[in-house]
C-alpha cells in the first residue's frame, strides 16, 4: 500500500507542478484521500514513509505535501483546536515560500529548500531511483526531524 500511495503522490505532484506557474497557481491543490480498512492510526503509519519521501523530493521545486490522519486532534499555531478530519488524506499543493517553511521547523534543511524553491522543470528522480523500495531506502537516509 505504501508504494501505491507514493505513486499517487508523484502523480498528484506532477499534475500540480505545471499549474503552479499560472495565474492563481498558488491556489492549486490536489488531495489524495485514503479509504479502506486501516483507518486512523493505520493510515498514519501508511502515510509516514510516502509523505517523508515525497516532501523531500518535491520541496526543492516548490510543491508542498501535508499529512492528515482521520480523527486526529491537533492544535493550530495560534493555539486553536483544529477540527479532526473525517478521513485521512495527503494534500499536494503549491508551496507558499514566505509561510510554509514555518510548518517545517523540525526539518530545517527541508524548510530552507522550500524557502528558495523554484520549479525549473527538473526531474526530481534524476538522482533517486523511482522504484519504491529504493526510494524508501533513500528516504530513510535523510536527516530525521528535530524534537520540539
Amino acid at each position: 500500500m505504501e508504494a501505491e500511495l507514493f505513486y499517487a503522490g508523484v502523480q498528484a505532484a506532477e499534475w500540480v507542478r505545471p499549474l503552479m506557474g499560472r495565474p492563481f497557481g498558488v491556489l492549486v491543490c490536489e488531495n489524495i484521500v485514503l479509504r479502506g480498512h486501516c483507518e486512523g492510526a493505520g493510515h498514519r503509519e501508511l502515510m509516514a514513509w510516502p509523505h517523508w519521501a515525497l516532501k523531500h523530493l518535491y520541496a526543492p521545486v516548490g510543491v508542498m505535501f501535508g499529512k492528515f490522519a482521520q480523527g486526529a486532534v491537533e492544535t493550530g499555531r495560534r493555539g486553536r483546536s483544529i477540527p479532526p478530519p473525517p478521513f485521512s488524506f495527503l494534500p499536494v499543493r503549491a508551496g507558499v515560500r514566505p509561510l510554509d517553511p514555518k510548518f517545517l521547523e523540525t526539518t530545517p534543511d527541508l524548510a530552507a529548500a522550500l524557502s528558495v524553491a523554484v520549479d525549473d522543470g527538473r526531474d526530481v528522480f534524476e538522482d533517486v531511483p523511482c522504484e519504491w523500495k529504493a526510494v524508501r531506502a533513500w528516504a530513510s537516509s535523510l536527516p530525521k526531524p528535530r524534537r520540539r
